[in-house]
């Protein structure tokens, strides 16, 4: 590869490095209402500028979950294959670009090694520069990765403590089950007919298969023995919070 050609590939056509910006939103909602999306540009640009770097493009992620890698994301994928040595990414925050420390330190790392400069706002500028940069951005990686840790337990807790008072918390609702307005879990009159009916069934000795096969005439109700024996043994958490 001749020098001239190998300055097109880093370098601008007026010879500066070449800049990319990366901004993300996690919900549908900033998506369509530009929420965050607008600032982040703003700031990066801002950046750039105070850098003595001109931006050669913007990749925004809108609506995906920063539970993905950066490499997962359409965006950031197509950013990742977009850059060449000498390249400059710059974002506001590093949870805009990473799901966790692992995944932080490893593009790190790789960007290191390419002569590829990471620049994050929130932590004060290129991460993959100076060895107080590194520490920090070490750091605040290991602290995100707890926070995240933090938020999906208390989702867990909140919705084991929804489950257990009967309320519907998401996922297809079961066969015989309605949600009320309020969002309970509730069996319907229906239901609750066939369930006796298939109790005395089996209490008068018939096979879990031939009772399902009795539904289906009787009730209209589709089911497989598998479901029969789960419902009448108590398998199926919905009968225990319905009883």
């Amino acid at each position: 590869m001749s020098k001239a050609t190998k300055r097109t590939a880093t370098t601008r056509t007026d010879g500066t490095p070449r800049c990319f910006g990366y901004a993300r939103v996690s919900t549908e909602r900033q998506s369509n209402e530009g929420h965050s999306l607008g600032d982040q540009e703003s700031r990066i640009r801002g950046y750039a500028q105070s850098a003595g770097l001109t931006l050669t493009g913007m990749f925004v992620e809108a609506g995906v979950s920063g539970g993905k890698r950066l490499s997962l994301r359409p965006k950031g994928a197509e950013l990742l294959a977009t850059l060449r040595p000498g390249d400059h990414v710059v974002a506001t925050k590093l949870d805009r670009c990473f799901r966790s420390a692992c995944d932080a330190l490893n593009v790190a790392e790789d960007f290191r090694s390419k002569g590829i400069h990471l620049h994050l706002l929130d932590i004060g500028g290129d991460v993959t520069g100076n060895g107080v940069a590194k520490l920090v951005f070490n750091i605040l990686a290991a602290v995100a990765e707890m926070e995240r840790g933090r938020i999906s337990e208390r989702v867990r807790s909140v919705k084991q403590h929804r489950r257990e008072a009967g309320y519907f918390t998401g996922g297809h609702v079961a066969r015989g089950f309605n949600v009320t307005e309020d969002g309970k879990l509730v069996a319907d009159d229906r239901w609750q007919e066939c369930l006796n009916a298939m109790k005395t069934m089996r209490a008068e000795g018939m096979t879990y298969r031939a009772i399902a096969t009795e539904v289906g005439e009787q009730y209209e109700m589709t089911l497989d023995h598998s479901t029969v024996f789960r419902v009448l043994n108590g398998k199926r958490e919905q009968d225990t919070v319905a009883a």
